[in-house]
């Protein structure tokens, strides 16, 4: 039993932190970080690729799957997904097709369903076939983001298209088929569940505020709250780096252990408003934050990356929305050591062991110049 005079430590004690971009809770229990790992363990990758693969789908000029070749393209290249998971034409979900599978006398409060349409691209962010993310340059991230850019305004004025994902899966631990640098574009005709929450929450947020701030922004206040949060002293500091346009932290809610954000620190409805240096700005960071996550465990780091932002230019609730991009890393303890969310997290709520300050103490204190450049040319 806890004596009175030991007090409550975040670092030490359970306690549960709410997302109020979600309307959830993750239940935090660092003193777990303490216990011994006898569980799965991960095979590190030591694979050295080659700048390029004949043998791969997405290098320049190679036939893919399906039998369509790339182009001999030299910077980032895009293409429609040859193995979409949706498509612009299909038939509409009719009430007859849905008493085959729910019964005739199926209610509808029970049994529902739409037919989703849309369109699904992949994005090669580069030629070469032996880099990342990280590995690239600020040119070269900046090609990507104008890129995005130029997807998301050409999907806005499609007026059969509710929504636009921007993602990338890096790594096998994430479900990635191809190691070549890409990423993927899925359009679809209605906004989906998780950018539907955080929307809600937006719009809520503002109703609130209205009567004292009529343009009130929950991500707004949190930027400046996390600001004033890291003035006080860098030991509760949840801030991994920034720059004059944009914040790289780990959200105070954080469910994976080194989860990240990448938030807008002016109200941003989505990246069609990034220009110039706002571009440059963003390149940086996404450079800074994925260098510290691969020279953490001195590996190629593994996450699930996306943008969430205003679901089309042109959606009636864009106005509430703000630029920011979530990274979803699974590793907790190495290269080896994987975070599972199972039992209790698919139950009951996510949880972690590392605290959110923890985990930004960490990666504040990588080097942004990537780890491979201090090995010799051979990778040994």
């Amino acid at each position: 039993m806890l004596l009175p005079e030991e007090g409550f430590s975040f670092a030490d004690h359970s306690h549960r932190r709410f997302n109020p971009l979600t309307g959830s809770w993750v239940l935090c229990s660092p003193h777990r970080a303490k216990r011994p790992w006898l569980g799965q363990v991960e095979e590190a990758s030591t694979e050295q690729r080659p700048t390029y693969d004949p043998a791969c789908f997405l290098c320049p000029g190679n036939k893919r799957a399906t039998g369509a070749q790339n182009d001999c393209y030299t910077s980032t290249y895009v293409f429609s997904n040859d193995y979409a998971a949706v498509h612009a034409e299909q038939p509409d979900c009719s009430t007859e097709s849905l008493a085959l599978v729910a019964g005739e006398n199926a209610s509808s409060d029970l049994f529902r369903v739409e037919s989703t349409r849309g369109q699904c691209s992949v994005i090669c962010f580069s030629p070469r076939h032996d880099v990342t993310l990280p590995e690239l340059s600020l040119d070269e991230i900046c090609q990507i983001i104008r890129t995005w850019q130029s997807m998301y305004a050409n999907l806005s004025a499609d007026p059969s298209i509710a929504y636009i994902q921007l993602f990338e899966n890096k790594g096998a631990a994430m479900g990635c088929s191809n190691p070549h640098p890409h990423g993927q574009v899925w359009a679809l005709s209605a906004v989906p569940s998780e950018p539907a929450k955080e929307i809600e929450s937006l719009k809520a947020y503002r109703q609130a505020h209205i009567s004292t701030t009529p343009d009130a922004c929950l991500l707004c206040a949190y930027i400046r709250a996390e600001e004033e949060n890291a003035a006080a002293g860098e030991q509760s500091s949840r801030i991994v780096l920034q720059n004059e346009s944009f914040m790289a932290l780990v959200p105070f809610w954080a469910t994976w252990p080194f989860e990240t954000m990448i938030v807008a620190k002016q109200h941003l409805t989505s990246i069609a408003s990034l220009r110039g240096p706002r571009i440059a700005d963003l390149a940086e960071i996404i450079q800074g934050l994925t260098c510290r996550y691969d020279n953490l465990f001195q590996c190629s780091f593994p996450y699930s990356m996306g943008l969430h932002q205003a679901p089309t230019a042109t959606h009636p609730d864009a106005a509430y929305c703000h630029f920011h991009m979530h990274f979803y890393p699974p590793l907790l303890r190495s290269a080896t050591v994987r975070k599972f969310l199972v039992g209790f997290e698919m139950m009951a709520e996510p949880q972690r062991d590392l605290t959110a300050e923890q985990a930004a103490s960490r990666l504040r204190a990588q080097s942004s110049i990537h780890y491979k450049t201090s090995l010799p040319a051979n990778g040994t």
